[in-house]
């Protein structure tokens, strides 16, 4: 738990220095932001897309647990490990999201055209959904899980026209079709 903890801080420093804002721009800190087309989205403590990274945990522990259970990694590391890992590939991420190739591809083939990145506090929170979902995932049995990742994935697509499938979709090879339904709510 603690690497985890340290990990994070090692993504708020990196992310500081990288010139990130610590918080959103306009000064306010809220705990929700549910329009996704304001500037308030991804900057603040949660909002649409908290959801997907809920799921980013849930599908690491199934990962960590495979890895664990079918190969020698659990011969050669503590299943203890696994979190601090999920934490960093989750702190990976978020800087690989934050960099300009990805912030401007999101601009380019999604519907998030206005998009500038994450504050500090929303990647921070990202990893932090994350883990509650890792967490949460050790917790349940595998089935619960996948019912959770999915009813989380139609949830959000009702919502927002906006999942974690279509946003991976959308980023690596994006359809037009699907970015006129998005933008058409």
């Amino acid at each position: 738990m603690w690497l985890a903890l340290a990990l994070g801080l090692a993504l708020l420093a990196v992310e500081l220095a990288m010139g990130r804002p610590a918080i959103c721009p306009c000064g306010v800190v809220r705990f929700w932001a549910g329009d996704v087309q304001s500037d308030q989205n991804s900057q603040q403590v949660a909002d649409w897309y908290s959801f997907s990274h809920v799921i980013h945990g849930l599908i690491f522990y199934g990962i960590a647990r495979a890895l664990w259970r079918w190969t020698a990694l659990g011969r050669i590391l503590s299943p203890r490990w696994a979190l601090p890992l999920a934490v960093a590939f989750e702190g990976g991420w978020e800087l690989l999201e934050n960099s300009p190739l990805i912030i401007d591809r999101y601009r380019s083939v999604t519907i998030s055209y206005g998009y500038s990145g994450d504050s500090v506090l929303n990647s921070l929170s990202d990893v932090g959904w994350m883990a509650l979902g890792f967490i949460v995932a050790a917790r349940l049995p595998a089935r619960a899980s996948v019912a959770l990742a999915l009813v989380f994935e139609a949830f959000t697509l009702f919502m927002i026209r906006d999942n974690l499938t279509l946003n991976v979709l959308m980023l690596v090879h994006p359809i037009e079709a699907v970015r006129d339904w998005q933008s058409s709510a």
